[in-house]
């Protein structure tokens, strides 16, 4: 069949003056006529709002589910470079569990078990990692004194449902932090026992920000269930995977997330391995 040809319809606008002169030196500038400038700026206009109507319902990525690396399985393909368009907020972990990952603002840190960030280039690949666009539904300042137990008592008050994800960002000064950072692994082998029995590093009387996910517990062969927090200071120089906290003057936003976007591996490790059911 011949191809069809999509009937043209004829539009009459009326536009102040000065755009008209904007219009008509975007399409000298161009070599283009100003009917051909105004349909592709009508066309970039009407494409801009329809992936904005499809960014609205807010996702959670997993690039793997996490019983995976909790098998052992510490070596995947996904890079850091491909993560970033997935989400601009997050945490994870890379390659070997070479440090905690915090993801801020479209930038990755890594924080080793020293505490201290090291760069991190796209190039790096992660067995896991779990990222959304943060845009909070909810924001609250406290200026109240609590200890760990007493913050995650608010957290869980904040949270209208315990059947839904939340990305959720706590920033501002904290009189003590303690954190962990997992120390290089082999592939194959469970955590070493020293990382397990390692003691916490310790902040305090310092301002930074909390970052991560709560995840119900029906989903947890998915991810963490629970509350799951990395830490950075405001410099950005320090961090880990949050132990306990006592916090001061705070920040809480909040992110109601819809949906849940996961990759599967397609790697042998993981398609052959016996996962728990």
């Amino acid at each position: 069949m011949p191809d069809q040809q999509i009937p043209a319809i004829e539009m009459e606008i009326t536009l102040p003056a000065d755009l008209v002169g904007e219009l008509e030196r975007a399409a000298a500038a161009a070599g283009r006529t100003t009917a051909e400038i105004t349909r592709a700026a009508l066309a970039h206009y009407l494409e801009a709002r329809r992936r904005s109507g499809e960014e609205a319902v807010s996702a959670v990525y997993l690039s793997a589910p996490v019983t995976a690396m909790l098998k052992g399985f510490y070596e995947e393909n996904t890079l850091l470079g491909d993560l970033k368009r997935h989400g601009d907020f997050g945490l994870g972990t890379f390659n070997n569990l070479d440090g905690e990952m915090v993801m801020l603002d479209g930038i990755i840190y890594r924080l080793r078990a020293d505490g201290k960030t090291y760069p991190v280039a796209d190039e790096v690949q992660t067995p896991f990692a779990c990222v959304t666009f943060y845009r909070p539904t909810v924001s609250e300042e406290f200026a109240v004194e609590l200890d760990y137990a007493a913050f995650q008592a608010l957290l869980g008050r904040l949270l209208p449902s315990d059947n839904m994800l939340y990305a959720i960002r706590v920033d501002g000064f904290f009189q003590e932090v303690q954190v962990w950072s997992v120390s290089r692994q082999e592939n194959y082998q469970p955590l070493n026992e020293e990382d397990h029995n390692r003691p916490a590093l310790s902040f305090e009387n310092i301002h930074g920000v909390l970052a991560g996910f709560y995840t119900p517990k029906f989903i947890r062969s998915l991810n963490f269930p629970g509350f799951h927090l990395h830490f950075l200071t405001a410099d950005r120089r320090h961090g880990g995977h949050l132990h306990a906290c006592r916090t001061g003057r705070i920040e809480i936003g909040i992110q109601f997330i819809q949906q849940l976007k996961l990759d599967l591996p397609m790697t042998i490790d993981y398609l052959t391995a016996h996962l728990p059911r």
